[in-house]
């Protein structure tokens, strides 16, 4: 379907429905399942969406009712879905969190096979990149399969020839890499194309025995902007001529996943709005807070402004 507006921002990648027990009692004991729509790209399009930009998410998803879910989900947040195509061939990818009692979560992922781990450079081809302000890419795409890999790399070389920064969170994902090494060597060279690279302080330790976020900036010599996150601890922005760190406000931990995602948005919300780097910092850190204290990965944020954190 025709895209409704030009989108400032598209961000692509794998959406999947998330079925979560309604209690604490964990999947093999539970007898209720909450469904909702999860997804590293779809998120933060929906953040900016909240923030009030336009976005778009490319992806694709299986001829079926999780499918059409999530593409009703997103499109009902006002992100432009026109980049999604249905894979009549393969299902819609799934995944199940399992809270424990010690308060940790483990996920059980379902997606060998799935629609979009079967996006190829013809996906990123047919994607226009005219007068996008901002592209958006994670780590998790390069890893679904080697077509995802190629999308992701065209996407990367089609953003530079037309002059779109690219925005990159490395989001390491060790079971869907086949070694460290093979994943440390693919995340590099995607940080390094990037202008905006978001990582984790853990993930740079894991990946390339980096232990603070200066050692990290020294490693990945980006060629624009560098944000460390560090948990509760919080962000260190590297930019020419700028080293800004900003503390991470107190957060009654829910659970962590998506935490990361919803910062990456805050920050590149503030960057669309003009924002300074402590501003993006400090937006990135509220939306992030909000996911921490929720088991889903968005929730929505329409009463977030960024003149709020100015205030």
């Amino acid at each position: 379907m025709p895209s409704p507006y030009r989108p400032e921002v598209i961000c692509l990648g794998e959406t999947m429905a998330q079925l979560t027990p309604a209690d604490d009692a964990g999947l093999e004991h539970s007898r209720e399942i909450r469904l909702a729509v999860a997804g590293a790209e779809s998120t933060v399009a929906q953040y900016l969406a909240d923030l009030g930009h336009r976005t778009a998410w490319a992806s694709r998803v299986g001829d079926d009712p999780f499918g059409r879910r999530i593409v009703t989900a997103v499109a009902d947040r006002g992100v432009d879905v026109a980049h999604v195509s249905v894979d009549r061939d393969a299902p819609t990818g799934v995944y199940f969190k399992d809270p424990a009692p010690d308060g940790t979560t483990r996920v059980h992922y379902y997606r060998r096979g799935s629609a979009a781990s079967r996006m190829t450079a013809a996906d990123a081809e047919r994607i226009a990149l005219d007068g996008v302000r901002l592209l958006h890419l994670t780590g998790i795409t390069p890893a679904l399969s080697e077509g995802c890999a190629d999308a992701v790399r065209v996407l990367a070389e089609r953003a530079a020839a037309h002059d779109t920064p690219l925005s990159f969170d490395v989001n390491y994902r060790p079971a869907l890499w086949s070694s460290r090494e093979k994943a440390a060597q693919a995340l590099l060279d995607l940080a390094r194309r990037a202008d905006i690279v978001f990582v984790g302080r853990d993930e740079g330790e894991a990946l390339w025995g980096t232990a603070t976020a200066d050692d990290l900036h020294e490693h990945l010599a980006p060629r624009g902007t560098l944000v460390v996150k560090d948990g509760p601890v919080g962000a260190t922005v590297f930019a020419p001529g700028v080293r800004e760190f900003v503390a991470a406000p107190a957060v009654e931990v829910v659970e962590a996943v998506g935490a990361g995602d919803a910062f990456a948005a805050g920050y590149v919300g503030g960057l669309l709005a003009g924002a300074a780097q402590r501003d993006r910092l400090a937006l990135g850190h509220r939306l992030a807070g909000r996911t921490l204290r929720s088991v889903e990965d968005y929730v929505p944020a329409t009463d977030i402004t960024l003149s709020e954190e100015r205030g």
